[in-house]
C-alpha cells in the first residue's frame, strides 16, 4: 500500500511534464546541473551520503566508465587527431615548398614582407678588420658598369685628383685636370704612377728635370727631384682613349710611395641637342601653342566621341594639329584642317596605336588624350607648357573630371624592391607624390599620372609603348620609364570625361557594345593573362603590391 501511494504522488509531476512544463516535478538542483554530470542534483554546499539511490537499488550493475573518465578519453583522442593533421600539413608544405611550378602565380599580389630593403654594397671586411665579428642583416650585391662604381678618396692622401667630371670622346684625347702631389718637402726624389685600362698616357710638353717612362703606354711613371717641377708636369698629362666603346668609363689608378688613389674617366659621345622651332609668338601670348604642341589620340569605333573631342579642341585651339591613330573595323572619314588620320589593321591594339600617333608628331611636345575627352576653359595647355619649359620634367599630367564632378589625377608612386638571390623583384604601387614642384602651386613630382598628359616628344619615343599590350594598359608605360622619365602632375589643368551613362530611352548602340567587349575584357581573357605574364617576365618580377 505504501508503494502504491508513492507512485500516485509521483504521477502528477509526470503528467505535468507531458503537458509542456519541462521542469515540473524537478528539484532546483536538478535544473542547474547537466544531464549525466557529477553533482548535477546537488545544491551549493549540500552534502549527500554516497550510496545507491532508493529508486535505482534494484537496477542491474553497469560496467561502463564514469562520465569524467569518458570526457578525458575523448579529449585525448581529439588531441591525437589534431596532432596528426598538423604533422601531415607540415610534410605537405615541405614537399611542395620548392616545387618549380608554384612560384610566380601564387605571388601575383603577395604583399612585401617587412620594410623596403636597402641597396647595400659589398659588405666584406677589409683585411685589417677581418678579425672583428659582424652580423650582416642583409646583403645585396649589384654592379652595372665602371661608371657606377662607388669610389672613396683615402683620408690624408698626398695625392690630388678629380673624383668625377672628366670626360673624353671615344678614340679622342683630353688633358686630365687636377693632378698634383702634395708631399712633404726635403725628399731627394719624387715619383708618381698613372695606370689605365682602356687608354694610354702622354704629355703635352716636357718639363725640365722630370723623367718620363711609359709614354704612349697604359702605365706612365713621372720622376723628379723637384716637387714643383713634377706638379707642373702633371698639369700636362694627356689621356687618350684606345678602345671604341660608346658609353663606358676607364678606372684610372694614381699612386705614389705608400698611397694610391682611383678615379674614373668617362668615355662617351657628348649629348646631342634636338631643337624645335618655337614659332612666332601671337600678340600678348607667352608661347605659340600651335608650334609647340601636337595633340595625339587613339580611337576605336567611337567616332561620335572623337568628333566631340575635335569640336571641343577647336573652340580653344583652332590651329593645333591633331593626330589620330584608328584601328576600327569600318573606319569613317575624319577630315578637317590640321587633322591627320592614320588607319591601322582592325584591333591592332592600344599601345600600337600610341606608337603610331607619337611617331608622326613633329613638335617639341605631345599632348596625349583619350578619344572621349572634352576640352573646357580649364584645359589650359599653356600651363603645362610653362611647367615643361621651366623645369627639367619630361612629362606633366593634368586632371580628368567625371560627370559627377569628381576629378582624378591618378598620381602613382612606383618602386621595385629587390627580391631574394635567384628570384625576381617586387613591384610596389601606391597613391601619392614625392614632393611639391617649387614655383608651381598645385603641381607635384610623382611617378605615374592619369591618361591626360603633356610630354617631351623625344622622351616619349625613347620610352615607347610596348605593342604587345593591345587591350588594357596604362601604368606599364610609366614602369618602362621608371628611373629615366621625370614625371609631374598639376591638378589645376582639367579636361572633362564624356559621360558613360546610357539613358533607357536611347536606342541600342551596337558599336558601343563591340567597343566594351574589347575595352573591358574579363580577368580570364587571354589579353589579361598575357598582360600579366608579360609584366612579370619583362621586369623580372615575382610579386606586385598595390595600395
Amino acid at each position: 500500500e505504501r508503494r502504491i501511494k508513492e507512485a500516485a504522488a509521483a504521477r502528477p509531476g509526470r503528467e505535468a511534464r507531458r503537458a509542456g512544463e519541462p521542469f515540473a516535478g524537478r528539484s532546483p538542483a536538478r535544473r542547474c546541473g547537466g544531464r549525466g554530470e557529477p553533482g548535477a542534483g546537488r545544491r551549493l554546499g549540500e552534502h549527500r551520503p554516497r550510496g545507491p539511490s532508493p529508486r535505482l537499488s534494484a537496477a542491474p550493475f553497469s560496467p561502463s566508465l564514469p562520465p569524467a573518465r569518458m570526457r578525458l578519453g575523448r579529449r585525448a583522442l581529439y588531441a591525437l587527431v589534431l596532432l596528426l593533421a598538423c604533422a601531415s600539413l607540415g610534410l605537405l608544405y615541405v614537399s611542395t615548398r620548392d616545387a618549380p611550378g608554384l612560384r610566380a602565380p601564387l605571388a601575383l599580389w603577395a604583399p612585401l614582407q617587412g620594410p623596403p630593403r636597402p641597396e647595400l654594397p659589398d659588405l666584406a671586411p677589409e683585411p685589417r678588420y677581418a678579425h672583428i665579428p659582424v652580423r650582416i642583416k642583409e646583403q645585396v650585391v649589384g654592379s652595372q658598369s665602371a661608371a657606377d662604381q662607388l669610389l672613396i678618396a683615402s683620408a690624408n692622401s698626398p695625392l690630388q685628383y678629380p673624383l668625377q667630371g672628366v670626360e673624353v670622346q671615344p678614340l679622342r684625347s683630353i688633358l686630365v685636370p687636377g693632378l698634383s702631389l702634395q708631399a712633404a718637402s726635403g725628399q731627394e726624389l719624387y715619383q708618381v704612377n698613372l695606370t689605365a685600362s682602356l687608354g694610354t698616357w702622354n704629355v703635352a710638353g716636357e718639363v725640365t728635370g722630370v723623367t718620363l717612362n711609359g709614354e704612349g703606354q697604359p702605365d706612365l711613371t713621372l720622376t723628379s727631384p723637384g716637387l714643383d717641377h713634377l706638379n707642373r708636369q702633371l698639369q700636362l698629362v694627356i689621356y687618350s682613349s684606345q678602345s671604341y666603346q660608346a658609353n663606358t668609363a676607364d678606372t684610372v689608378r694614381f699612386s705614389t710611395e705608400g698611397h694610391e688613389a682611383v678615379f674614373t674617366i668617362r668615355i662617351r659621345h657628348p649629348p646631342n641637342p634636338r631643337l624645335y622651332p618655337p614659332g612666332s609668338l601671337p600678340q600678348g601670348a607667352q608661347y605659340n601653342i600651335s608650334a609647340l604642341v601636337t595633340i595625339a589620340t587613339k580611337t576605336f569605333l567611337r567616332y561620335n566621341r572623337l568628333r566631340a573631342l575635335i569640336a571641343s579642341i577647336r573652340r580653344f585651339y583652332p590651329t593645333v594639329t591633331v593626330v589620330i591613330a584608328d584601328d576600327s573595323d569600318k573606319p569613317e572619314s575624319i577630315r578637317g584642317p590640321h587633322i591627320e588620320h592614320y588607319l591601322m589593321p582592325f584591333g591592332k591594339g592600344w599601345f600600337a596605336g600610341r606608337n603610331l600617333a607619337v611617331s608622326q608628331v613633329t613638335t617639341k611636345y605631345v599632348l596625349w588624350v583619350d578619344d572621349d575627352f572634352v576640352f573646357t576653359a580649364r584645359t589650359r595647355l599653356e600651363r603645362l607648357v610653362d611647367v615643361l619649359e621651366r623645369t627639367p620634367l619630361d612629362l606633366v599630367g593634368g586632371a580628368v573630371r567625371e560627370i559627377s564632378g569628381f576629378a582624378t589625377t591618378y598620381r602613382q608612386l612606383l618602386s621595385v624592391e629587390p627580391g631574394a638571390p635567384g628570384h625576381g623583384n617586387c613591384l610596389r604601387q601606391r597613391r601619392g607624390f614625392h614632393h611639391e614642384l617649387v614655383g608651381f602651386p598645385g603641381c607635384v613630382v610623382t611617378d605615374g599620372v592619369v591618361n591626360f598628359f603633356l610630354a617631351r616628344t623625344d622622351k616619349v619615343r625613347e620610352v615607347g609603348f610596348d605593342p604587345r599590350l593591345s587591350r588594357v594598359a596604362h601604368l606599364e608605360f610609366f614602369l618602362d620609364g621608371l628611373g629615366s622619365l621625370r614625371v609631374g602632375s598639376c591638378s589645376d589643368v582639367v579636361v572633362d570625361h564624356a559621360s558613360k551613362l546610357k539613358l533607357p530611352w536611347t536606342s541600342r548602340d551596337v558599336g558601343a557594345e563591340t567597343y566594351a567587349r574589347y575595352r573591358y575584357p574579363g580577368s580570364l581573357d587571354e589579353s589579361q593573362v598575357a598582360k600579366h605574364r608579360l609584366l612579370f617576365f619583362k621586369h623580372r618580377l615575382q610579386c606586385m603590391t598595390s595600395e
